[in-house]
């Protein structure tokens, strides 16, 4: 059975607990970094952020915010970058939150589908 079709539990109220219910359905999609991050935040406490997750790697999703991870082509990103060319210090930065977001597939049981899962460089 995927783990995108997966059954959900029924002690979770779908409608009344997730964030992405609650507020504009824009927000997952903004072209804008600082909305990205607001929108990974308010993931944090959703109940089915694992699943959420674990279906986006699934179907490489395009992008967005899925499961509190920034989906770009297919592959997390650890943030979204403006346009134009990196300062340096961002660079540095990016290969931090970039170890930081593998951490996070680890933990959540993702890691062994790395070819399923990509990270953008």
């Amino acid at each position: 059975m995927s783990l995108a079709l997966a059954p959900l539990d029924v002690s979770v109220e779908v409608e009344a607990n997730l964030p992405c219910r609650k507020f504009d359905p824009d927000l997952w999609f903004s072209d804008s970094p600082t909305e990205l991050e607001l929108a990974k935040s308010l993931c944090g406490d959703c109940p089915l952020r694992v699943e959420c997750l674990a279906g986006a790697v699934e179907r490489a999703e395009p992008w967005g915010v899925w499961g509190g991870e920034i989906f770009e082509r297919g592959a997390v990103v650890p943030r979204k970058r403006p346009r134009g060319r990196p300062r340096k210090e961002d660079l540095a930065r990016d290969a931090q939150l970039r170890v930081e977001a593998e951490a996070r597939l680890a933990a959540n049981g993702l890691s062994e589908s790395r070819s399923a899962v990509r990270l953008a460089a």
